[in-house]
């Protein structure tokens, strides 16, 4: 990176969001969206979704997660607001392309429990490949971070949608917090039918495919009303990574790859009526601190990621098990309108990540597919589940202020060549 203290920054620009969208419901107004919105004079900043609850939002989480007593309207209440503050928060912070937060959500793959049929009691799994040699480094994490308190179900039953009111509230909610504070574009996660899959095994269907596509009937209201609202789609897919070493386990990398084949065909046939452009999908190999000396390569798996139709990729690109597969990007034959968001910062680290670094890394992928096709993203949320988060919640927001600052001075250098 050359130059940028003296270097004159490229004004940056933040005009309001518009959903470009009428209210739920009302078609006659309705206007699509062509796409999410790109690089065209800066490198933009977002993140992967989930950020950290506090503690009176929490508290309330739980207790519905555990079917205890509480108020729905003061857990209606709590998320409304908890998602206008943390939209403040990111707009405060630089970040372009925001989130809710996934505030009303326990799990991102969990949540779905109480929107379709079919699923309950709790089933845990075996310990990750790369974490099962180490049994007193799991107890290690456990005490500093506190056992998992949420429910990971089983599918018992028929898959169908049953609550779509959950949906619809998440986007109100949304919708109110970007209207308040205009960011400059917005996002919303939903679960893909293969990461539900991975994480609520299946004790019913016949086949896992037969699983997968009832899943993806089930979902795709979901993730049309997203894309109906106006706002960017981002589909977690972490089962085309991660869930080799840990939902998947049992299945040789063989049948890993054939099931992730067939999960991405189910993902693209349930966005069918979604436009490419107004999505983006996140794949990582688990947010959490271990060995990772089990993650299937990025190489091994690419091609079906590139399958996938959403326009942007979120990748993990920051953390050392995966910083070094840029070079699969570079020497990868990328479709002309694939967006790479990679990650820049650690979600599972308190190092707070220089900004020079970030800027280095923006520029490594600009010069594979040119700078408008470059957003700065982060390896994973820093709320993957509630509760359970290794980074400190006020560190999380300086190393997205960092992100912010890195690409800030990438945009100098990659905006500056077209000036020399």
């Amino acid at each position: 990176m050359r130059g940028h203290a003296a270097a004159a920054r490229p004004e940056i620009s933040r005009e309001p969001w518009d959903t470009m969208a009428c209210e739920p419901g009302d078609k006659t107004r309705r206007r699509e969206r062509p796409r999410m919105k790109l690089s065209t004079d800066r490198i933009l900043t977002t993140h992967v979704g989930s950020l950290p609850r506090g503690p009176a939002l929490l508290s309330l989480l739980y207790k519905k997660e555990n079917g205890e007593q509480y108020e729905g309207i003061e857990l209606d209440a709590a998320v409304r607001e908890a998602v206008r503050d943390i939209v403040k928060k990111q707009v405060e912070t630089g970040i372009d392309v925001v989130s809710d937060g996934e505030q009303s959500k326990v799990g991102y793959a969990t949540y779905i429990k109480d929107r379709l049929s079919g699923f309950d009691g709790h089933h845990p799994r075996p310990p990750h490949l790369d974490l099962a040699p180490h049994p007193e480094f799991r107890e290690a994490m456990t005490r500093m971070l506190g056992k998992q308190a949420f429910k990971r179900a089983g599918c018992v039953g028929p898959v169908e949608l049953v609550d779509r009111d959950a949906m619809q509230q998440d986007l109100a909610n949304l919708r109110a917090a970007v209207t308040e504070h205009h960011p400059h574009d917005a996002f919303m996660n939903a679960a893909s039918p293969g990461v539900i899959s991975a994480f609520q095994s299946n004790r019913y269907y016949p086949t896992h495919e037969a699983y997968v596509d009832a899943i993806a009937a089930a979902m795709k209201p979901e993730y049309d009303a997203v894309a109906a609202a106006g706002f960017v789609l981002q589909l977690d897919c972490p089962d085309l990574a991660m869930a080799r070493h840990t939902g998947f386990q049992e299945l040789t990398e063989a049948e890993f790859l054939k099931r992730a084949e067939y999960q991405m065909e189910a993902l693209n046939h349930a966005v069918r009526d979604v436009p490419a452009g107004l999505m983006r999908m996140h794949v990582c190999w688990g947010n959490y601190e271990g060995p990772h000396d089990h993650d299937i390569a990025l190489e091994k798996i690419l091609a079906i990621v590139l399958k996938a139709k959403p326009t942007g990729i979120l990748f993990e690109a920051a953390n050392p098990r995966h910083r070094h597969e840029w070079t699969v990007w570079r020497d990868a034959k990328l479709p002309e309108d694939k967006v790479l968001i990679p990650g820049c910062i650690t979600s599972t680290s308190n190092y707070v990540e220089h900004p020079e670094l970030i800027a280095q890394q923006l520029v490594q992928f600009a010069d594979i597919v040119g700078r408008e096709r470059v957003i700065a993203g982060t390896d994973c949320g820093f709320g993957s589940f509630a509760g359970i988060a290794r980074v400190d919640a006020r560190i999380a927001y300086k190393k997205l202020r960092a992100l912010v600052e890195g690409a800030e001075r990438a945009s100098v250098e990659l905006w500056g060549r077209s000036q020399r």
